[in-house]
């Protein structure tokens, strides 16, 4: 089954799981703990309603929006994810390809498995780098000169991991960066060969960024040092959009706001650190609320559908982004799933859109 197949995000995860080795898909999919905070961030989301009105004119509805200026082909781009390359050969390239068609942002992460130079130049400069603070910060303000060097305008520090957080399905099957295949893994891998002939030929899978002399990264350092000061420091040596993602406190939002961070972004990090963390989209009219109309926010975390996209923006981010599911599409059928998920959360965005009688972006009520 290939591409057509698709025609929702749990299309390309029910494929996905077919053909991912259990590492690699649970690796994806897993979230903190038992996973009752992912499981709250959906029972949220779908106990959201939209408002249904009638005989509006929204025939010649536009999906674009702007961002920091630019003009967007979508109000939605893709959330910073560490290792895409495990979802299929070459996905950090297609997605950097799939953010150049629609000039929205793709979020470049610390541990990408291709480097940052390149990937901004597929992306046609529609690319922004996520840090994670690391250690005493020396490699990481290292990274911050690399993306400075190589053209990036939008830095966006993660907040929200001072320590990894504990995700059972990674644990039970001996998942580490850098990559090691052991016995077990290499069972895994046996048993599912499409993925392995492929993914394995093209060579292991490596964390690109980090491949410069004097610097190595242990992907479970703690991140536990970084504090306000570091913020302050990072905010002098940064000229361009300084974004701060991982934020679900409307106090820490407006103490962000005024150390002149350019915008917020709403997330749990998809349920991966904190099992107890209460569900973004519940936090994001809170924040909204707290930083005033005009601030820039941004959201991320569960969203499954171009209709939970536009919730989220009804709620008040400017700007959301997907995740995992666009990993699913490729390991589902390469970059022509990701190209048919696009167009199915694009589809099923502008349909909600005409639902509720609206014809643009923004939708929010202070609009």
């Amino acid at each position: 089954m290939g591409a057509s197949h698709i025609n929702s995000a749990e299309d390309a995860r029910r494929l996905a799981r077919r053909r991912l080795p259990w590492m690699i898909f649970d690796y994806i999919d897993g979230s903190a703990g038992s996973e009752t905070g992912a499981d709250r961030n959906r029972a949220a989301m779908d106990a959201l309603t939209l408002r249904p009105r009638i005989l509006r004119d929204v025939s010649n509805r536009s999906l674009g929006t702007r961002l920091f200026g630019d003009e967007t082909r979508r109000p939605f781009g893709i959330a910073p994810m560490g290792m895409c390359n495990l979802s299929g050969p070459g996905a950090d390239l297609m997605l950097a390809r799939l953010a150049a068609r629609h000039k929205i942002p793709h979020g470049v992460s610390t541990v990408a498995s291709t480097p940052m130079e390149k990937i901004i130049e597929v992306a046609e400069g529609h690319a922004w780098f996520q840090l994670y603070f690391s250690g005493d910060g020396t490699g990481t303000f290292k990274l911050v000169e690399r993306a400075k060097a190589a053209g990036y305008k939008t830095l966006v520090l993660t907040v929200d991991v001072p320590e990894v957080g504990r995700r059972p399905r990674e644990l039970r099957h001996g998942f580490k960066m850098p990559f090691r295949i052991g016995p077990r893994q290499f069972i895994d891998f046996a048993l599912h060969p499409r993925w392995s002939l492929t993914s394995l030929a093209a060579g292991k899978p490596q964390m690109a960024n980090f491949e410069m002399p004097g610097y190595e990264f242990d992907r479970t350092e703690s991140r536990a040092k970084a504090d306000w000061d570091t913020l302050a420091r990072l905010r002098e040596a940064w000229p361009g959009n300084l974004v701060v993602k991982g934020v679900l406190d409307a106090e820490d939002a407006v103490a962000l706001r005024d150390a002149g961070v350019d915008a917020i972004q709403v997330s749990s990090h998809g349920a991966r650190q904190l099992e107890s963390a209460p569900a973004p989209i519940e936090m994001l009219p809170l924040i909204r609320a707290a930083v005033g109309d005009n601030y820039p926010l941004f959201y991320d975390s569960g969203l499954r559908s171009g209709e939970d996209a536009l919730k989220a923006i009804i709620a008040g981010a400017d700007f959301v982004f997907f995740g995992r599911i666009l990993q699913f599409a490729i390991a589902a059928a390469g970059e022509p799933g990701l190209t048919r998920l696009w167009e199915v959360l694009s589809d099923e965005m502008s349909i909600a859109m005409a639902q509720i009688g609206v014809d643009r972006i923004p939708v929010h009520p202070r609009n």
